[in-house]
C-alpha cells in the first residue's frame, strides 16, 4: 500500500517507441499500486447488453493505481475528463466511455477488478468508465472514477506489452456472488454484524466523514442481493434514561441508513433503522471499555427467504 501526496501522477505507459504520461488532478493522493507480470485483462469495449459483455483481451504487465482527491464538489465526469483528454490528445483510440447505468450498472461494475476500500471506492450509482488502446496497439488503459460526499476516487489500470488476442469476445457476465464479501458472508451465516468502524461524535447523532469500509461492503452486498432486507439497529451504553437512549440509538441508525442511500446508492426499501438503547449490551457497562463496546450500530438480516 502507498500513501503519499503527489502533485501529479507520472504514469509512463510504454508503447513501442512512444510513451504516454498521464497527470491526475493537483493535490491527489495515491492510495494503492499493484503490478502483475504476464497478466491478461479483459477490457470492456461496449456496455453490458442483456447479460453479455464485449471485451478485448489485453496481455502484458498490468498495473492498477488508485487515487483519492479530497474535495466535496466533484463529479465522476470532472475526474475522468482531463485524463480522457490526455489520451485523445495522444491519439489513443477510445474503446468505451460510459456512465453508471449506461455502462450496465452493478453487473458491469462487478465484472471489473477494482482495488478494495479504503484505497478505492465505487458508488454504484455514480461512476464513469473509459477504456482506450494505444495507437500502435501495444498498450491499454482503463479509467474508473467515482465520488463520495468527502472525496473523489480514480483507478487507472494499464497493460503494457504486445499480445492482444485477435478479435473481440462476447461473454456472459459472471454470476453475482452470494454473498460478495466477508461482511455479506458473516451476515448470511450469523444473521448480524457490528459495523465496527463507524464513528459518531460524543453524544451526537452525526456520522463521521469516513470513509467507512463496512458501509462500502454492506452496499456491495445489498446491490448483489436485491432480495435481501436488513435493519440497522443502534445501541448505547447504560448512561441516561431508557427512552433517551432508544431515541439516540435510533437516530444514529437512521444516520447510517441515510449515508448508505445517499452516498452508496443503496435501495431505500432494503434498509430499515431501529434503536435498542441499552437493552442489548455485548459487554459490561461497569467499565469504560465495556461501555465503548456497547455504543455501536449493528446490521441485522431480516429477509426470511
Amino acid at each position: 500500500m502507498i500513501r503519499h501526496a503527489l502533485p501529479v501522477l507520472i504514469a509512463a505507459i510504454a508503447t513501442g517507441a512512444q510513451a504516454l504520461t498521464l497527470a491526475v488532478p493537483q493535490g491527489s493522493t495515491q492510495t494503492a499500486e499493484v503490478t502483475t507480470q504476464g497478466a491478461t485483462l479483459s477490457v470492456p469495449v461496449a456496455p453490458l447488453n442483456e447479460g453479455f459483455l464485449q471485451t478485448e483481451p489485453a496481455r502484458g504487465t498490468l498495473t492498477r493505481r488508485a487515487f483519492r482527491v479530497d474535495a466535496t464538489d466533484l463529479t465522476p465526469g470532472q475526474l475522468i475528463a482531463p485524463l480522457a483528454q490526455q489520451l485523445r490528445a495522444a491519439e489513443w483510440e477510445v474503446l468505451l466511455s460510459c456512465q453508471a447505468r449506461a455502462c450496465g450498472g452493478f453487473d458491469f461494475r462487478f465484472n471489473l477488478t477494482v482495488l478494495p476500500p479504503p484505497e478505492m471506492f465505487v458508488d454504484l450509482g455514480r461512476f464513469e468508465y473509459l477504456s482506450a488502446r494505444a495507437p500502435d496497439g501495444g498498450a491499454w488503459v482503463t479509467l474508473l472514477a467515482s465520488v463520495t460526499p468527502q472525496a473523489g476516487y480514480v483507478q487507472i489500470t494499464q497493460v503494457t506489452g504486445r499480445g492482444a488476442a485477435p478479435g473481440i469476445t462476447q461473454t456472459a457476465t459472471a454470476p453475482r456472488p452470494a454473498p460478495p464479501n466477508d461482511l455479506g458472508r458473516a451476515l448470511e451465516e450469523t444473521g448480524h454484524v457490528v459495523l465496527e468502524d463507524l464513528q459518531f461524535a460524543s453524544g451526537s447523532t452525526d456520522l463521521g466523514q469516513g470513509p467507512f469500509a463496512t458501509l462500502s461492503a454492506l452496499a456491495a452486498y445489498l446491490a448483489a442481493a436485491p432480495d435481501r432486507r436488513v435493519a440497522l439497529v443502534g445501541h448505547t451504553d447504560a448512561a441516561g434514561s431508557l427512552d433517551g437512549n432508544i431515541a439516540l440509538s435510533k437516530r444514529r441508525a437512521e444516520a447510517v441508513r441515510t449515508r448508505l442511500i445517499n452516498s452508496f446508492g443503496v435501495d431505500a426499501a432494503q434498509v430499515a433503522a431501529e434503536g435498542m438503547g441499552y437493552l442489548a449490551p455485548r459487554a459490561s457497562n461497569l467499565t469504560e471499555e465495556g461501555r465503548t463496546l456497547n455504543r455501536r450500530v449493528e446490521v441485522i438480516l431480516t429477509s426470511t427467504e
